[in-house]
């Protein structure tokens, strides 16, 4: 079994088990028509939060509180933004929160920890979940709120970001990796929906199968690169602890989501190509870059131009049209 989205006559194809794209299939796409290529998988994309944005369109009364959970580089953010942007063309305007902002303030020991990199700056306890669940409750009932202003540099809460008073009819979607977790959110599920964002597709190339996890460390190595100043290696060397955070505070949870959203786009590995792969090529001392390293020497560069700026993909390469 197969799933096949078009665009023109351009078909972009997955296998149904485990969600499967072949690298050479990629490469077809790609070589024939890059540009209708890209806009298939774009538009696939779409599609899927369209779907998803009519559901929660119909529920907004009883469920004006959108709640997105996903790791590391699942492109939480933009997704959030797109479904936004979508639930806005169907007559619901909708403001889009971080959950970064509900950060508690680190003490002056937390900094000193943190500084050592004895501080576990993944975990729930960082969240002011007591003002986090006021607000979401005010929000509900369309009652006016504060929202806080995180300054990451200072690692403290810093003021007001926003003042934020939802009119009936309007959503709120609220994004953050505890989103899901129940002891986070303490308000009750009949008054929330849930959505999990993750890259679910394999990538197969041979006898090799790129778990999703790697498509989500290339895409953290090309932002931490962009926007960071972080080396290829320096994101490597925090892979393990991220992943770590990950299996304990966000997998358990993503079983209580409403919608499932798989973010992998067909061609995005193309596109990192020639930014990672030289690099990678100098760093397989470290053997779980290697399958990585592997499949990227077999598929072919693509440049960004392609790629339209209202892309998930530009959460990661820059120049799109969403403001972070």
């Amino acid at each position: 079994m197969a799933r096949e989205f078009c665009l023109g006559r351009i078909p972009v194809l997955f296998s149904e088990e485990n969600m499967n794209i072949e690298v050479t299939r990629i490469n077809s796409g790609i070589g024939t028509y890059p540009g209708r290529y890209v806009e298939s998988v774009d538009e696939a994309y779409k599609y899927q939060l369209r779907e998803i944005a009519v559901k929660i369109a119909a529920a907004r009364e009883q469920k004006p509180v959108i709640l997105l959970s996903g790791p590391s580089g699942s492109g939480k953010t933009t997704t959030a933004l797109m479904l936004g942007k979508l639930l806005g063309k169907l007559g619901c305007p909708t403001h889009t929160l971080s959950m970064d902002n509900y950060f508690s303030s680190l003490t002056a020991e937390e900094r000193e920890l943190s500084a050592k990199g004895e501080l576990d700056l993944e975990s729930p306890k960082r969240i002011d979940k007591e003002l986090l669940n006021q607000q979401i409750e005010a929000i509900n009932v369309c009652r006016e709120v504060d929202v806080p202003r995180y300054d990451f540099a200072e690692s403290r809460r810093d003021g007001v970001k926003l003042r934020l008073k939802r009119e009936p009819g309007e959503l709120v979607i609220l994004e953050g990796i505890h989103a899901l977790n129940p002891e986070v959110i303490t308000v009750p599920d009949s008054r929330l929906c849930k959505l999990y964002v993750s890259v679910r597709t394999r990538v197969t190339s041979g006898g090799i199968v790129l778990h999703p996890s790697k498509v989500r460390l290339m895409r953290r190595m090309i932002r931490d690169s962009n926007f960071r100043k972080r080396t290829l290696r320096e994101t490597m060397n925090m892979f393990r602890s991220v992943e770590e955070g990950e299996n304990k505070y966000i997998m358990p949870f993503k079983h209580r989501s409403d919608y499932d959203i798989d973010t992998f786009m067909a061609y995005e590995l193309n596109v990192y190509r020639d930014s990672l792969l030289d690099t990678l090529r100098e760093m397989q001392d470290i053997p779980e870059l290697r399958d990585v390293t592997a499949v990227l020497s077999k598929l072919a560069p693509l440049d960004a131009e392609f790629v339209p700026r209202d892309s998930l993909i530009r959460e990661f390469i820059g120049k799109g049209e969403f403001k972070y």
